[in-house]
């Protein structure tokens, strides 16, 4: 039997446009999961250019990979430095459900 190859995949390689991102961390919210939402925030950190983040964020480049992790756990107030360093904000709507 072949073997399979496969490679790594990283959603940070695929997130160049605003819609891609917005889109991207608006699935992450959906499923509710922090972890989840960390590691999205972290993903678009790093397709955007984490050292750039994290200057414009007014933190340290390594805390900032670590709290965006996917075991990382942010503060609310990272989660909003690093939203307006992307160039996002963050709004609330009403629950369809």
């Amino acid at each position: 039997m072949a073997k399979i190859q496969t490679r790594p995949w990283d959603a940070a390689d695929y997130l160049e446009t605003k819609e891609d991102i917005v889109l991207y961390l608006e699935a992450a919210f959906e499923d509710g999961d922090p972890g989840l939402i960390a590691a999205a925030l972290g993903d678009v950190a790093r397709a955007k250019g984490m050292t750039k983040v994290a200057a414009e964020a007014g933190l340290g480049r390594e805390s900032l990979y670590k709290a965006l992790s996917p075991d990382g756990n942010p503060e609310f107030a990272t989660v909003l430095k690093v939203l307006r360093a992307l160039g996002l904000r963050l709004h609330a709507s009403a629950s369809t459900a």
